[in-house]
């Protein structure tokens, strides 16, 4: 008689002993709560809408908005959707030009930190360790209280640099281009790709003969040319602002509000992404450094094209999730007047409309516009980062 041994893989474990199935189980589990839990609130909200007569669907949207945007010429009897649309859009200018300036802003600091000049290194410290300890609105309310209407003269009085803007406590207006808008972008997008294939033919030209490549000469040239071109072929012009007796008239007006929020979000931001850009030179190795001096590199030509390149590889995830605090923070705007999406729908609130269907539509419209930021973040994250070998 004969005797048949098993091995441990040949012996079947009970389902209910499986570590996998469990590990199912308790996932399963978890979204049936879940899942359990919303339905339960929303059918408790749908009984206590009904019991007070409040409207659960969407039918307001096409009720007048009942109320104006500052800097918009948006008719109070325009439909509710688009005043939303209009903070949306609110929120994407301010969301966009903060990111730009606040990444600029914290780069310049981080390294500014690294510097070897005591001065600029301490000074860029304590811009760091105190802005990054103060709450976000008071920079937002200083924004708009100290410097807006505490420091900037009346329009009377306006300040006018090179006649290219005027400062006044009505708001900023900017030198700004005449003609069509969407035309314009167009053009800047031709711009972009064109420069973006002469610099990479430069670069070929390197790989094939060891010429120096000078993309950065040659791409911004096309860049430059194909806009000037452009821009006179299709006729676009210019308008200056100027003052004209208690009013500023011409160019691009930029409301106080906006500039204001825009001060608070870039101080603060910066404060943090000059943080991120510190440690992530500081993890860059010194041999890089090193290597770049043995090369006779000039410092500045060390840190733009041997440690920053590097460092950006590291400080993409964390500067990516600045960009999202930036996002969502720029709802503080709401406390100074700037109609962002966050002001437009309190104020469709007040006037009447069902509170829970319009700021589910808020909250859905940053839920969007965090998930399209995230995406970028790891569509360059990836891009960037060392494929090992």
């Amino acid at each position: 008689m004969t005797s048949v041994s098993q091995t441990p893989g040949d012996i079947r474990v009970p389902f209910w002993r499986d570590v996998r199935v469990l590990q199912w189980l308790f996932q399963i589990a978890v979204v049936a709560v879940a899942v359990g839990a919303v339905l339960w609130l929303y059918g408790n909200y749908r009984t206590n809408a009904s019991n007070q007569g409040i409207s659960t669907n969407f039918d307001f949207l096409d009720n007048p908005a009942s109320f104006e945007i500052t800097g918009n010429e948006l008719s109070q009897n325009a439909p509710v959707r688009d005043a939303i649309r209009e903070g949306f859009l609110n929120t994407l200018r301010i969301a966009v030009a903060g990111i730009v300036a606040a990444t600029i802003l914290g780069t310049l600091v981080g390294v500014g930190r690294l510097s070897s000049n005591w001065l600029v290194a301490k000074l860029a410290a304590v811009y760091v360790e105190a802005v990054r300890n103060i709450p976000l609105l008071l920079f937002v309310v200083f924004g708009q209280l100290a410097l807006v209407l505490g420091v900037f003269p009346r329009v009377e009085n306006a300040w006018t640099p090179l006649g290219l803007l005027v400062v006044s406590n009505r708001g900023i207006n900017l030198l700004w281009f005449e003609g069509s808008g969407r035309g314009l972008v167009v053009l800047g997008l031709i711009a972009v790709v064109a420069a973006y294939l002469v610099a990479r033919w430069r670069r070929g030209v390197f790989d094939r003969t060891g010429v120096a490549a000078r993309t950065g000469l040659w791409g911004g040239g096309v860049l430059v040319g194909v806009l000037v071109i452009g821009w006179v072929a299709f006729g676009y012009g210019a308008t200056a602002p100027s003052v004209e007796g208690r009013s500023a008239v011409g160019g691009i007006r930029v409301d106080p509000s906006f500039f204001a929020l825009f001060f608070a979000l870039v101080v603060y931001t910066a404060s943090h992404i000059a943080e991120i850009v510190r440690g992530s030179i500081q993890a860059v190795p010194k041999g890089q450094g090193e290597a770049a001096d043995a090369l006779a590199l000039s410092g500045f030509q060390r840190m733009w094209f041997v440690v920053l390149p590097q460092a950006f590889r590291i400080a993409i995830p964390p500067v990516g999730n600045q960009y999202l605090n930036l996002i969502k923070n720029s709802s503080l705007g709401a406390g100074i007047g700037y109609y962002d999406l966050t002001l437009v729908t309190q104020t469709t609130v007040g006037n009447g409309s069902p509170a829970v269907p319009a700021f589910a539509i808020a909250l859905s419209i940053y839920v969007s516009i965090s998930l399209v930021t995230s995406l970028l973040v790891n569509i360059a994250n990836r891009r960037f980062a060392l494929v090992e070998r």
